[in-house]
């Protein structure tokens, strides 16, 4: 199984042709406590990167599956993508146009590595994606703002947000939009927490993460929206297609100049 996803995407990224430009911003390096952790032993740093300020779309998506056609609804193998798979799609190649610049949805995690390896990015890792979205307007870290909590708790907490344009948030610190109340959001080790262990968590596996028992070990008691993102992520597996789940893509600072000049 392993050698065939190795050869499907070897075979995909042999076939790219060209990138797509879409808006990045950088993210300076930082050092954070991520939800599991502890002061003293869990602090992560992050190197800096760029990441897409917008989550991507219908729109974006449709030329990525016109590239590859092996991503298309109907062609992907179902090794890759559960029946879900672009599930409001009409066909191969086609979706009701008022979707077009909505963030795309149901798109297993599959899929959305291949679309950003094929961009010449990559999907960020959890640290990486929790790290800038603990940012508000203008605060690199907003975790101890009740009132800004509250706010992303309410924008879970909006029906069929995935039917909302693109980019209509406000830019954060960093200067990124979206990144709270529109779509859930692929990340490239969504189940590291379940399925590996970590040292921050002692190096056992945290199953502790199901239902309330969720807040053993956890860093800020207060941080429910993070419980939720953290609960999501554990729940998941990498042929899931989501109705409310999305992604955007990031690159390595060594890399953007790269991405920019294609």
């Amino acid at each position: 199984m392993g050698k065939l996803l190795a050869f499907w995407l070897c075979t995909l990224l042999a076939s790219y042709t060209s990138a797509q430009h879409v808006e990045m911003v950088l993210v300076n390096e930082g050092i954070y406590t991520p939800l599991y952790g502890s002061a003293e032993e869990g602090q992560v740093s992050v190197s800096a990167f760029y990441m897409d300020v917008i989550p991507v779309s219908h729109g974006d998506f449709l030329e990525f599956v016109r590239e590859f056609p092996q991503w298309q609804k109907g062609n992907v193998i179902k090794l890759f993508a559960d029946e879900r798979y672009l599930d409001n799609w009409t066909g191969t190649t086609s979706f009701p146009e008022y979707l077009k610049d909505k963030p795309v949805n149901n798109v297993s995690w599959f899929a959305a590595k291949a679309y950003c390896e094929c961009r010449g990015k990559r999907l960020p890792t959890v640290d990486e994606w929790e790290f800038a979205a603990m940012a508000s307007e203008d605060k690199a870290d907003a975790r101890r703002d009740s009132l800004y909590n509250v706010g992303i708790l309410r924008s879970y907490e909006k029906p069929k947000t995935y039917l909302t344009s693109v980019g209509q948030s406000p830019k954060n610190y960093w200067g990124v939009k979206d990144l709270h109340g529109l779509v859930w959001e692929w990340t490239l080790d969504f189940n590291s927490i379940i399925i590996t262990g970590e040292s921050r968590n002692n190096g056992n596996t945290d199953r502790g993460l199901f239902c309330a028992s969720g807040a053993v070990g956890a860093s800020d008691l207060m941080n429910y929206a993070a419980f939720m993102r953290y609960a999501l992520r554990s729940s998941l597996k990498a042929n899931y297609s989501l109705t409310n789940l999305g992604f955007r893509c990031v690159a390595d600072t060594e890399n953007y100049d790269l991405i920019t000049k294609k």
